[in-house]
C-alpha cells in the first residue's frame, strides 16, 4: 500500500449545504494536486451519501484515492478505495471483512492506548488527534498536542495521520513531531485550491 500523502483533505458535508459546492471543492483540491480525499457526512441519509459519493467517484480522476468515513457498505457501493472508522464505529476487523484485503482501512485514535490497540489490527494507517483544539467536531476528544504525536510515532510503524485543528500555521510542526500526514478540514474551506497549494509548499 502506498504511504499516505502529506496532505490528507477531508471534505465534510456539514460545511457544504449544496452537493454542487461540495463537488466543486473536491474538484479544486484535485486540481491542486491532492491524491487522496476523504468524504465525511454525519448529517445526511444513506441515499444522499451514496449519491454524493458516486458523483465524487465520477467527477474526480481515477488516480485519486477516495476514502469513505464510517460506512463500509457505501464505500463498496460507490467504488471507493477505502474506509476510515472511529472508535464508536464498526471494529477494524469487521470493516476489513466487508471491504476485503485490497481497500485502504484507516482508524481514528485519541490516546496511546487506543493507538496501540489499533496498531494490532489490519488497518493500513492510523490517525491520532485532536492535535489542537478543533471546531469540526461537536464533542471533541481531549487535545493530545504535539507530544501525543511523538508518543504515537513510537508506538506504530504504520503511516500516521494527525488530525484536529491543523492549519498552514502549525502543519510543519506536526510533521516534525512524527506524523506522516496531516488531515485538514477547516483550513481548506476558503479557496480550496489555493489553500491546498500553500499546504504543499509548507509540507514539502
Amino acid at each position: 500500500m502506498p504511504l499516505t500523502p502529506r496532505l490528507y483533505p477531508i471534505v465534510d458535508a456539514v460545511y457544504f449545504p449544496e452537493a454542487r459546492s461540495l463537488l466543486a471543492a473536491a474538484e479544486c483540491l484535485a486540481s491542486a494536486g491532492c491524491t487522496l480525499l476523504q468524504y465525511r457526512n454525519k448529517s445526511h441519509n444513506a441515499r444522499q451519501m451514496l449519491d454524493h459519493a458516486r458523483e465524487l467517484r465520477n467527477r474526480l480522476p481515477a488516480s485519486i484515492t477516495l476514502i469513505m468515513n464510517d460506512r463500509a457498505d457505501l464505500a463498496l457501493a460507490a467504488e471507493f478505495d477505502g474506509v476510515h472508522v472511529g472508535q464508536d464505529d464498526l471494529s477494524p476487523e469487521s470493516v476489513r471483512r466487508i471491504i476485503g484485503p485490497d481497500r485502504w482501512l484507516g482508524v481514528s485514535t485519541h490516546n496511546s492506548e487506543q493507538l496501540a490497540e489499533a496498531d494490532k489490527t489490519s488497518a493500513d494507517y492510523l490517525a491520532i488527534g485532536p492535535i489542537f483544539a478543533t471546531s469540526s467536531k461537536d464533542r471533541p476528544d481531549p487535545v493530545v498536542g504535539l507530544e501525543g504525536v511523538r508518543r504515537a510515532r513510537q508506538l506504530t510503524r504504520k503511516p500516521l495521520v494527525a488530525i484536529g485543528g491543523i492549519t498552514r500555521a502549525n502543519a510543519a510542526s506536526v510533521i516534525e513531531a512524527g506524523a506522516d500526514s496531516v488531515a485538514v478540514i477547516s483550513d481548506l474551506l476558503l479557496d480550496p485550491r489555493k489553500s491546498a497549494e500553500e499546504f504543499f509548499r509548507i509540507l514539502r
